[in-house]
């Protein structure tokens, strides 16, 4: 009995194998023709496989030929119907991925993915729902990329534009001091001054907004109190906020531990000390203000700008913006506050804009040291 069992067992994997092999040379052959085909070479292996070790038993059994033809008849209508579920599988997953291939070939033309009704299979519908995912990406890289060039292009204006109004006024005075027509030159040296420090201060801007923009701002971060950052920075600009008449605040500054680069530091809350007194008015205040929440450090400078249109907090910290009215010289070029938000996000930071009664608080918040 057991011998039996054993030559039943040896024949029927003699042929499962002997048809395996046959079929996985037929699938290699057919590997770049439809998958319906392919479906329906597995349907094939398997009766096969089934009808090949059930032939060689029944030769090595020595059954009867009436035995050996109804287990032929059950194993081909078995084939046939295996091969139509099969070819009926294969035209569902043809026509799911012929589907999923013109919608990504909509992608890669016009950037719209929409995905098909319904997948034939969980795969086809997992890449259905990947790919969608990578088109709303793809469309918000765009509208980035939109939005920055057209920030770019901002830039570039308002930057000839400034640029444009001193070097005229420096040739015009240039040429006055040449042609001998100056009653005191020592006016005209000092408007010359000014010109220049302001079109050296744009150059530094612009360098610093470069090296932000292509990720290559080195930070030198040290340990350091946020009282003495904010006291450096009122201190810094207590001769701007006198000339304007405007009173600085910085009761409200918490001795907290940060681990920032100092130098960059102070550079943040000095532009947003300079933007706060440039459009507060005189007699009004800039509050300025350090506290602890939490894991982090928030830092805020208050004006009394008498706020910002809703419209426009989005873009505040855009490169090149300044509002509709901020086409004068002292405005800048704009690049102030972008300078702000590079430097904070490049310390693992945010940097945000809402207004409050009378004006608007920027606030810097900052991780907190251990």
């Amino acid at each position: 009995m057991l011998r039996d069992t054993f030559l039943i067992v040896l024949y029927a994997a003699i042929g499962a194998a002997a048809a395996g092999l046959l079929g996985t040379a037929a699938l290699r052959l057919l590997r770049n023709r439809s998958v319906a085909l392919s479906l329906a070479v597995v349907a094939a292996v398997t009766v096969a496989a089934m009808l090949a070790g059930t032939m060689l038993v029944s030769w090595a059994m020595l059954l009867s030929h009436h035995d050996l033809w109804v287990v032929t008849m059950v194993c081909s209508i078995a084939a046939v119907v295996s091969l139509v579920v099969a070819l009926v599988l294969g035209r569902s997953v043809v026509k799911g991925s012929r589907a999923l291939a013109e919608a990504t070939r909509a992608l890669g033309d016009d950037g719209t993915f929409t995905p098909p009704s319904a997948a034939p299979t969980a795969e086809l519908a997992q890449l259905s729902r990947e790919l969608a995912a990578t088109s709303a990406k793809l469309a918000q890289s765009r509208e980035r990329e939109r939005a920055l060039e057209d920030s770019r292009r901002e830039l570039v204006a308002w930057i000839s534009h400034d640029l444009r109004t001193p070097l005229a006024g420096l040739q015009a005075m240039a040429e006055a001091l040449e042609d001998g027509m100056v009653a005191d030159p020592g006016v005209y040296h000092a408007r010359i001054r000014t010109e220049v420090r302001r079109l050296g201060e744009m150059v530094s801007d612009l360098f610093e907004l470069s090296r932000i923009q292509a990720g290559v701002l080195a930070l030198n971060v040290a340990r350091m109190s946020v009282y003495d950052l904010v006291g450096d920075a009122i201190a810094g600009a207590y001769a701007l906020a006198r000339e304007q008449g405007v009173r600085l605040v910085g009761d409200g500054v918490e001795p907290v531990p940060v681990e920032v680069d100092g130098r960059e530091m102070s550079r943040v809350l000095a532009n947003l000390l300079v933007n706060a007194i440039r459009r507060t008015p005189t007699d009004g205040t800039v509050a300025v203000s350090a506290r602890r929440e939490a894991d982090s450090v928030v830092l805020s400078v208050t004006d009394g700008c008498g706020g910002i249109p809703a419209e426009d907090l989005p873009r505040v910290f855009d490169t090149g913006w300044r509002g509709t009215d901020a086409r004068t010289p002292p405005a800048g070029a704009g690049l102030g506050l972008a300078i702000v938000r590079g430097i904070v996000e490049a310390h693992r930071g945010h940097a945000a804009v809402r207004n409050v009664p009378g004006g608007c608080r920027f606030e810097v918040r900052l991780p907190a040291a251990a």
